[in-house]
């Protein structure tokens, strides 16, 4: 049976970085048994060795599902060896959890990451010291520069040298002889090991909620039955102070000051303007308005012309000469042409403007700006009835919905994790990000990132201005707690960036050959087949049809070409395919054609409306399935599904009659 490596260790310690430095390039995502927090596996190179890559956790004490899965690993799972991820600069807080994993007995490696963060404070730690009085072995690391890494994974193969036995931290005698006696009646009564059943007493004393959970479903009556006595006496304060003085007592004999240069001071002054309440939101706007810039007027956009040029001129040229020399019957030629190239081949024309926007992205990400951007918008998201823990989810959303629905499993408190769902489909995903080119560069083409920005506000706006009526309606008077880590500010590095951006935007391509493939064949079916049959007119089609019929439903927001109408609707399978459905319906593979095409039934005000619906109107069916699995209710999907399309047709109603009055 292969060797297990488990990590753990706080958020933001560089704990993923050092999972992908060790382990081979085929690591693969599932879910762990019961829950939907995902698990991250991988071998380690070279060895037969499985690798866990467990959730960020500041405690074994659980608030949110992700924190749980700690736990109950180390409750029901013996890895072969843990390695607790640390941030060497903040190394106090860090150890409180060190502390958790060292008196459960398991061997482990103490990993001080991020140690060059440290040297640059004027500080290091004697390794010595660290080893003798934590009994574990010590390796200091820089994930990102791969410093140490090589030193980690020969201590990791070697595994000699690991002291016996837990942690034992000199408790108050009160609090030591109460674990003697308990540890003592669950090793009789329950079979438990001395090792764990002290482990499960000091956990139960300290209120841990999983093991008081876990004691309470198991009957360990011994623990149970001097709940009352150990609350009244305090025990977990008695914990925490113990354990507070063997930290602080520890780092004092163990730091020692090196020639270094303290950037601490420079990184509070930028923090002190970044995280300003006031120009803090004033610099997140503006970085979002660069980003649209560069996606969408200075590098993105431009490489998109030129890959659509070749899609609909060569591409398609090539192969409709190619059919017509095999003598492919009109219908399949038009599929192939007019259907897939056009529909599959236009979206592709776009992977520039999404990997440009993913990469700015990575880059807040890797400076360490986005955990700064999450504490500014803290603020104001409380005043909605939401903190900080959930605006990670929804600026996650911005990538993807439904991963951003999955993020809130991050947050403790049911009713708020239920109203983030609820408003994340209000979050402008990457998927919309083609239509809003085309619409934008038909009727706004000199302001396309202003226009951008305008739609990503007003999604957040409806989002926070919802969270608010769901706090009323649900009565939420509860909140999470907001705990953030403030990595230290880095210089971006180039693999890293290409791994996050390729990460995020791959999932774009595959859409493109399963779901939009699928939609673009229906959408050509509907377009090219009517009550007659095959037709070369689409006005014939059913898409026109059924167009038609819904056209007195969309006049009051402007928009009165069945062509869009039609479009929107295939939105719900995908949004991307609504861009490939339009390809598809103007009979064109070229984005400037479709441009051209839309300014025709596209005016000013109705092109506000247009954006504006696509912004807020129905998730999409991979997010309608994800709030099903999220919040196990079809009830909450349903009503995801019309209440979002309502809200879009209210506010699209707005824009357009007050756009008609300005413009």
């Amino acid at each position: 049976m292969a060797d297990t490596i488990a990590l753990i260790g706080n958020p933001n310690t560089g704990k993923s970085s050092l999972f992908n430095s060790l382990t081979s390039t085929h690591a693969h995502v599932g879910n762990w048994s019961g829950v939907t927090v995902d698990k991250k596996l991988g071998k380690l190179k070279g060895a037969n060795t499985t690798v866990i890559d467990l959730p960020g956790v500041y405690s074994l004490d659980p608030l949110a599902k992700d924190e749980a899965v700690v736990a109950d690993y180390l409750m029901h799972n013996e890895p072969n060896l843990i390695l607790n991820i640390t941030n060497a600069n903040q190394l106090k807080r860090n150890l409180m959890l060190s502390l958790d994993i060292l008196e459960l007995g398991y061997p482990v490696i103490l990993v001080l990451n991020m140690i060059d963060s440290l040297h640059r404070t004027g500080r290091q730690y004697n390794l010595s010291i660290l080893k003798d009085n934590l009994g574990c072995k010590i390796i200091a690391t820089n994930a990102r520069g791969h410093y140490g890494i090589k030193d980690l994974r020969n201590e990791i193969v070697k595994r000699g040298d690991f002291k016996e036995g837990p942690l034992k931290i000199a408790y108050p005698e009160i609090v030591q002889q109460a674990i003697r006696q308990v540890a003592r009646d669950l090793v009789k009564k329950f079979g438990f090991t001395l090792q764990k059943a002290t482990w499960l007493s000091i956990q139960y004393m300290n209120k841990n909620k999983y093991v008081r959970k876990y004691a309470e479903s198991h009957h360990l009556t011994p623990l149970l039955e001097q709940t009352e006595y150990y609350d009244r006496q305090d025990f977990n304060n008695k914990i925490l102070t113990r354990r507070l003085e063997f930290i602080n007592k520890l780092l004092a004999e163990a730091v020692e000051r090196v020639n270094g240069v303290n950037d601490i001071e420079i990184s509070n002054q930028i923090d002190r303007v970044v995280t300003n309440p006031i120009l803090g939101v004033l610099i997140f706007i503006l970085i979002l308005f660069l980003m649209f810039k560069l996606s969408f007027d200075w590098v993105g956009t431009p490489l998109s012309d030129y890959f659509d040029s070749f899609i609909s001129g060569p591409l398609s040229n090539t192969f409709d000469n190619w059919l017509i020399q095999v003598g492919a019957i009109p219908a399949l030629r038009s599929l192939i042409v007019n259907g897939i190239i056009a529909g599959v081949g236009g979206i592709l024309a776009f992977i520039p403007q999404i990997f440009m926007l993913f990469a700015c992205i990575a880059i807040l990400e890797d400076t360490g700006y986005m955990a700064r951007a999450a504490l500014t918008m803290d603020r104001l998201m409380q005043v909605f009835g939401l903190n900080g823990k959930a605006f990670i989810p929804l600026i996650i959303g911005f990538g993807c919905n439904a991963t951003g629905v999955m993020a809130t499993r991050t947050i403790e408190q049911p009713k708020e994790r239920l109203v983030t769902t609820l408003i994340m489909p209000f979050m402008s995903c990457s998927a919309r990000l083609p239509i809003y080119a085309l619409v934008t560069a038909a009727v706004f083409p000199q302001n396309q990132a202003l226009i951008m920005l305008g739609l990503y506000l007003l999604g957040i706006f409806v989002a926070l201005f919802m969270a608010k009526v769901y706090e009323v309606l649900f009565k939420v008077k509860e909140n999470s707690t907001f705990v953030i880590e403030m990595p230290d500010y880095h210089v971006p590095r180039l693999d890293v960036l290409f791994h996050s951006t390729w990460e995020n935007g791959k999932g774009f391509i595959k859409k493109a050959g399963t779901i939009i493939f699928a939609g673009t064949v229906f959408i050509w079916l509907l377009s090219n087949f009517g009550p007659a049959g095959f037709i070369t007119n689409s006005s014939g089609s059913f898409a026109a049809i059924i167009g038609r019929c819904l056209v007195p439903i969309f006049a009051p927001i402007g928009i009165t070409s069945w062509q869009i109408i039609s479009s929107l609707f295939t939105g719900v399978l995908a949004k991307e395919v609504i861009t490939s459905s339009m390809m598809v319906m103007f009979h064109t593979s070229s984005q400037a054609v479709l441009v051209a095409n839309l300014t025709q039934f596209i005016s000013p005000t109705t092109g506000l409306a247009l954006l504006t619906f696509i912004l807020l109107y129905s998730p999409c069916t991979a997010t309608l399935a994800t709030v099903k699995q999220e919040t196990g209710s079809n009830k909450w999907m349903i009503y995801s599904l019309l209440s979002s399309t309502l809200i879009a047709y209210i506010v699209a109603f707005i824009v357009f009659k007050l756009s008609s009055l300005i413009i």
